[in-house]
């Protein structure tokens, strides 16, 4: 038998193409600026020839970026294949802001960009080189379909092109040659997957003979389990209130960014109390309160909730591609004015979360569509989306605390974007790099198009809270561990912060 490769997609990274459609476009990305003459030849132009050879030398690193999907006949299921027909010229692109370039036309080539969806017969990632940013800069802005990576997992795609150092010349050598393992046949597919189902009787027998020897152990096991099961059913479908950044959106993206101090954030922490994540979304939550009053809502009245991912790698699996993630949904009080009592609601609803059965639930869910049918949890994930539960997104990457070069130039900022699904009209993505944090505002065109009041919501919050922390004499809250059930299961998740 000829010998051919594929790797079936979970669960979870198949139902992020499921519920793609023409408006909610499913790739994540980042806005990434860098000093430009490192990145010039001796003429002063853009050095792409350089530049696609990094790229290429790096991609072997990274199986991914070189591979398409194909799917399995009758049952639909996606797999991924060696794409033979690999290109990087088309996944590499070079264009140039008009004169003057400042940092309002890239916002708006940026939305632009990330409003195209990605073409489902290539490897589902582009790179675009971006010149002429005022201030002597380039922009690199890159998006990758949400199947392939979630946001930790873009960070170390990321990486494998980024160095600690500016030494290129000796990392320049002649890149592997690509050589395209042969995709499998349609009906060997078909045949792997008939199997693969036909096995899973067999599975269950294994599980109730492991069962058999320790029972207590799998009992513990199934009733956390249902009882999760349970809880992320119940939080999935249970409707938060509706608002004006949740209706049905649009093909059209506006993004905008924010710098912060890291620092300024942890001294907030330290002075405050709670965690990092915790100061986030207290400033999320108060901002998010100023922008709807100021839109003539009610808050006091709404029950907004955040969608917040939950990284689930361990250090042995931090360069696992696909999403290694759950998903928590955490009210946000965001009729709190007080930045000290908003901390300490926020504080106490995350532990409340992080100690109850709700990313398990959703964990468990993913695992046993893993085992049988995928279109499992995408029925539930479908279900979900059309109940909102949430009302917005609020994600929070750790990325390296060093400066990071690109072909030898310093990479300055980077802004991250998450995707919108279909009722949700803005999310909201953080990065940590270099002891800054960047924030990326991902928004429907026409649903927010006053999205820089929010951005001046933000720093208005966070300066707030840094001026109650400055006069704090105590923290009011202690570093939190999260209290645990009593069970013999462990939990991996565990929240930046």
């Amino acid at each position: 038998m000829a010998y051919s490769h594929y790797e079936r997609l979970s669960a979870l990274d198949a139902t992020f193409l499921e519920v793609e459609d023409h408006r909610a476009h499913m790739h994540v990305g980042a806005v990434a600026l860098f000093e430009s003459a490192p990145l010039t030849n001796a003429d002063g132009a853009t050095d792409m020839e350089r530049i696609r050879r990094m790229i290429e030398v790096s991609l072997h690193r990274v199986p991914r970026y070189q591979q398409k999907l194909a799917y399995v006949p009758f049952f639909g299921n996606p797999v991924w294949v060696d794409d033979e027909r690999f290109n990087l010229n088309y996944h590499v692109r070079h264009v140039r802001l008009p004169v003057p370039g400042d940092e309002r036309q890239l916002k708006r080539l940026a939305g632009r960009i990330m409003s195209q969806q990605l073409d489902r017969g290539k490897p589902l990632w582009e790179m675009w080189l971006i010149d002429g940013v005022e201030g002597n800069r380039v922009a690199i802005i890159t998006k990758a379909h949400h199947c392939m990576m979630d946001g930790v997992g873009s960070v170390e795609l990321t990486a494998s092109m980024v160095r600690a150092t500016p030494d290129l010349e000796r990392r320049l050598s002649d890149p592997p040659r690509w050589i395209p393992r042969p995709a499998p046949a349609p009906q060997e597919l078909l045949r792997d997957e008939l199997a693969r189902r036909a096995a899973e009787p067999f599975a269950g027998l294994a599980a109730l003979g492991r069962a058999l020897i320790h029972p207590a152990v799998a009992w513990n096991g199934l009733v956390d389990g249902l009882l999760g099961i349970g809880e992320a059913l119940q939080v999935g479908l249970r409707p938060a209130s509706p608002t004006p950044l949740n209706i049905d959106i649009g093909p059209h993206r506006r993004f905008d960014w924010l710098d912060m101090d890291l620092d300024a954030i942890k001294t907030i922490k330290n002075k405050l109390g709670g965690t990092i994540n915790d100061v986030i979304l207290t400033i999320v939550a108060g901002a998010l309160g100023r922008f709807l009053h100021g839109r003539g809502l009610f808050v006091e009245d709404l029950d907004f909730r955040a969608m917040i991912p939950v990284n689930l790698r361990t250090e042995a699996q931090r360069e696992r591609l696909g999403n290694q993630i759950t998903m928590l949904v955490a009210p946000l009080p965001i009729a709190e004015r007080d930045p000290q009592r908003r901390l300490q609601e926020i504080s106490k609803g995350i532990n409340e979360l992080k100690a109850s059965r709700q990313g398990a639930g959703v964990r468990t869910l993913e695992n046993v569509s893993d085992s049988t049918a995928t279109t499992l949890f995408t029925v539930f994930a479908r279900l979900s989306t059309a109940s909102r539960p949430y009302n917005i997104v609020v994600t929070n990457v750790p990325g390296p605390q060093f400066q990071a070069f690109f072909v030898g130039s310093p990479m300055l900022t980077v802004y991250p974007l998450v995707p919108l699904n279909r009722n949700q009209a803005l999310g909201i993505a953080l990065f940590s790099y270099n002891n800054g944090l960047y924030w990326g505002f991902n928004a429907d065109w026409d649903a927010v198009p006053d999205l820089h009041d929010l951005v001046e919501a933000v720093k208005l919050e966070f300066e707030t809270l840094r001026s109650v922390a400055a006069n704090a004499t105590s923290p009011i809250l202690s570093e939190r561990k999260p209290v645990r059930r009593k069970s013999k299961r462990s939990r991996a998740a565990r929240a930046h912060g």
